[in-house]
């Protein structure tokens, strides 16, 4: 099913994000994960690509098998970042002939050691440009943007910000996803600043709980501009050892997510990092045991 028409008939969507394991014994672990989410009902599972694509066959072996072995509607990310347009197209046309027709267009991360990266003469230098290709040649396809309600670290300038984001959108784009945040008022404030520059597709709210000091640590190393409430801070310190900081993080998200729901948004995208433990115990926490009970 398209994710815009999932969009079209559902109140609140829920969703889980994926990545590619690096070891054998990984994958094993990950397809327990997906099995033990999937119980939740999801309204679609994501993959991720690594930096600089180089997760791409992993990626697409990941989203067919899902396709293949569960009822999950899936969607596969794709990148700009060291793609040429002959590349994206096969791509494409792979996971259109596997029944994979949801896509998360991302301009995605550098290549590890070279942060300066530009796009070939034939590739895509931005993820509008792959929207627009996508749209193209594939519009039968439905596409998801990224959205930062806390600001993009190359684009300070939080006006000019919104005019790309609604430039995705207008190219093409039925909805957008966020980069995790911690404050809700942020995400709040995001939807409203996109609504006032008319941008006016779903708007789905991306969740990840804090689990340890050196993630929460790696977290604002990956997002330098990730805000980490003092209230939080303060719990996490308090917490001391990983055991109780997994629980402040999984406590914090959990009224994250009772605060999104109660204030109708559109979606929550949970970042699960290939464990379904944190995710599996918000839903406990807001009493339900799968994601049809929260519409």
């Amino acid at each position: 099913m398209l994710v815009r028409e999932i969009l079209d008939s559902t109140r609140t969507t829920f969703s889980f994000e994926f990545f590619p394991p690096k070891t054998p014994e990984a994958w094993d672990r990950l397809f327990l994960t997906i099995a033990d989410l999937r119980a939740l009902k999801p309204s679609w599972v994501s993959v991720t690509y690594g930096a600089g694509g180089s997760t791409r066959e992993n990626t697409h072996n990941i989203v067919v098998r899902i396709r293949k072995e569960t009822d999950l509607t899936v969607v596969s990310h794709l990148t700009c970042v060291e793609s040429c347009r002959d590349d994206v197209h096969t791509i494409l046309k792979r996971y259109d002939a596997s029944g994979i027709e949801n896509i998360l267009a991302l301009r995605g991360d550098p290549p590890a050691g070279h942060p300066t990266w530009k796009a070939d003469e034939d590739g895509f230098a931005y993820a509008i440009d792959l929207v627009s290709f996508i749209k193209r040649h594939f519009p039968h396809m439905s596409i998801g943007v990224a959205g930062f309600p806390e600001g993009h670290r190359d684009t300070p300038n939080r006006l000019i910000e919104i005019e790309h984001l609604k430039a995705k959108v207008d190219a093409g784009a039925d909805y957008i996803i966020t980069q995790l945040f911690f404050d809700n008022r942020d995400f709040y404030d995001f939807c409203d600043r996109c609504e006032i520059a008319g941008v006016h597709v779903p708007i789905i709210a991306g969740i990840m709980p804090v689990i340890t000091q050196a993630g929460m640590i790696r977290m604002a190393e990956l997002s330098p501009g990730t805000r980490f409430p003092a209230p939080l801070l303060k719990a996490v310190q308090r917490a001391r050892t990983d055991e109780y900081i997994e629980k402040v993080g999984i406590h914090w998200a959990t009224e994250q997510v009772r605060d999104l729901i109660d204030n109708h948004a559109r979606g929550i995208h949970f970042y699960t990092l290939n464990n379904a433990k944190a995710t599996l115990k918000i839903y406990e926490s807001l009493g339900v045991v799968d994601s049809s009970q929260f519409v």
